[in-house]
């Protein structure tokens, strides 16, 4: 695996801290700035606006530029909105602040994923993609405790001055070991980038990628008052379950990444499944704690672990330029939104389980957008064909050229 993509993955790890900042330190902030904790709740809705629909018009602002200059541009973008979010004077400077940041990290998202599919080999991407998406896994795991601690101790600006920090180390990494590539050869226009948006299958793809991670954030977002209110969890143990759910997220990660390349529509159709189950499991039984864990563990395997082979798939319907992986981030983020908005709407209305519930129904529509895809359907055979993808031949992704060993020459 190229050095450059562990290098990729501490700048995502960097901009998924600062995304997941605000939660831990709602108080502090609301403290700090005025607000109320309702206030302080928008700034995360804020944030993931922003990278759904800032993300991609920054993206094609610096389409042109070769990536390791344009990973550049975005990583001083994040620097100065994250260095805003740390001296906010008010509580409409801090909004600013996560809009900028949010903007930033969904094109780094989008230009990073598309710099990893050119410096690996075609069939090593998913598990690349992978190792890239340990940056965001490492983020729920480590860095939200890690943020949350410092500014529980020294106080949230120091927080937000230690990820700042943090993004300044990852862009010096990049500067020095990311390789200088050339633009990629086959990018065109802005319209020939928006062209591949005609195919419906890619359309498709995007769409159960919003149906993967909305499942799942509708579990996630609410784990703390379930776990509390309705399990029965001391306050205590919840965050313990938490970090054991993160560590589910980075071993369902890396499973994901070694089967992505080869069995793509399978992994996601067993991925969506699995998640069913263990959604309507957790709604039942969300008063039992045993069960709970379990649910709640299984969920971490099978959810945003999802992404490796997310993002091969729509590589493979799509391309595998800065762009279309950009608009993908982008519906992962509207899942997101998805997920914690509407889940808190059914709360008020059903009560704490309601989300659970709501997961459950995303996971069977994103079960129903991969039908036309299913290996059985593209073969007639029950069995994928080889690339992972339900295209017998999948479209090829941009790439360094690939160098065949010559035949052995016979002796005179």
């Amino acid at each position: 695996m190229p050095r450059a993509v562990y290098v990729l993955a501490l700048g995502i790890f960097a901009m998924v801290t600062s995304e997941f900042v605000v939660a831990g330190l709602m108080p502090q902030m609301a403290d700090g700035l005025d607000a109320t904790i309702p206030q302080i709740g928008y700034l995360i809705t804020a944030f993931a606006a922003a990278m759904s629909l800032g993300g991609p018009l920054l993206t094609v602002a610096v389409l042109r530029l070769r990536p390791k200059r344009a990973l550049a541009v975005l990583f001083v973008v994040f620097l100065l909105g994250n260095a805003l979010a740390a001296t906010a004077s008010g509580y409409g400077v801090m909004v600013a602040a996560r809009v900028i940041t949010g903007v930033a990290s969904q094109a780094f998202f989008g230009t990073a994923i598309s710099l990893c599919a050119r410096l690996t080999r075609p069939e090593v991407r998913g598990r690349a993609v992978a190792v890239l998406m340990n940056g965001l896994m490492l983020g729920t795991l480590l860095g939200l405790p890690m943020s949350t601690l410092i500014g529980e101790r020294l106080g949230w600006r120091a927080a937000f001055w230690v990820i700042t920090g943090l993004a300044l180390l990852a862009a010096l990494c990049t500067l020095a070991g990311v390789p200088d590539v050339p633009h990629a050869e086959d990018g065109g226009s802005l319209r020939e980038e928006m062209g591949v948006f005609r195919n419906r299958g890619l359309w498709r793809a995007l769409a159960t990628s919003t149906c993967v991670i909305g499942a799942t954030f509708c579990a996630f977002s609410y784990f703390n008052p379930i776990l509390t209110e309705v399990t029965g969890f001391g306050a205590g143990t919840a965050p313990l379950l938490l970090i054991g759910y993160g560590a589910a997220t980075v071993i369902g990660n890396n499973i994901v990444g070694r089967l992505a390349d080869r069995h793509t529509v399978t992994v996601l159709l067993f991925g969506l499944v699995l998640n069913l189950v263990f959604l309507t499991g957790f709604a039942l039984l969300a008063h039992l704690k045993a069960p709970t864990v379990v649910f709640m563990m299984g969920i971490g395997l099978v959810g945003v672990t999802m992404n490796p082979a997310m993002v091969t798939r729509v590589q493979r319907v799509g391309n595998a330029r800065p762009l279309v992986n950009t608009v993908h981030s982008s519906f992962i983020t509207f899942g997101i939104i998805i997920g914690s908005s509407v889940g808190g709407l059914a709360i008020a209305d059903f009560g704490l389980r309601a989300p659970l519930w709501l997961g459950a129904g995303m996971a069977v529509i994103g079960t129903l957008t991969l039908v036309p895809d299913l290996p059985f359907r593209a073969t007639g055979a029950g069995r994928e064909p080889a690339g992972g993808s339900s295209e017998a031949h999948p479209k090829p992704i941009e790439g360094p050229p690939e160098v065949r060993p010559k035949p052995a020459e016979r002796p005179a």
